[in-house]
């Protein structure tokens, strides 16, 4: 089972960017869709992005599209989230999860993703 540690949260003013990083042990990570969820105090956990194990189909909520881009660098067992033009709600706790299958579910719903990392806190603030 993959073991996945979230890291590159902080505190930033609107406009401004993050790079979050989800590095990976355990099994390989080449074969599989890793997805990036978050959740604000109060809300339910919603999907963010999804990349598939080859990077050939990357998937975002409305909510971050054009904003946000989703790496990974299967050699370094990471996945990355670049964050721009971060609003005040974006702010929320964020997690990577692997799906165990190598392409991304037609829906990011967090039901579909089996193993989570702790979370990062991000806030927009000024």
């Amino acid at each position: 089972q993959l073991q996945l540690v979230e890291s590159g949260g902080g505190l930033v003013q609107p406009g401004g960017s993050l790079r979050l990083t989800c590095a990976a042990s355990g099994l390989t990570l080449t074969y599989y869709a890793i997805g990036w969820f978050r959740q604000a105090p109060g809300k339910e956990r919603e999907g963010v992005s999804c990349i598939s194990s080859s990077s050939s189909i990357i998937k975002y909520a409305d909510s971050v599209k054009a904003r946000f881009a989703t790496s990974r660098d299967n050699t370094k067992k990471t996945v990355y989230l670049q964050m721009n033009s971060l609003k005040p709600e974006d702010t929320a706790v964020y997690y990577c999860a692997v799906t165990y299958q190598s392409g991304c579910p037609r829906a990011l719903e967090p039901t579909v993703f089996t193993s989570w990392g702790q979370g990062t806190q991000v806030t927009v603030s000024a």
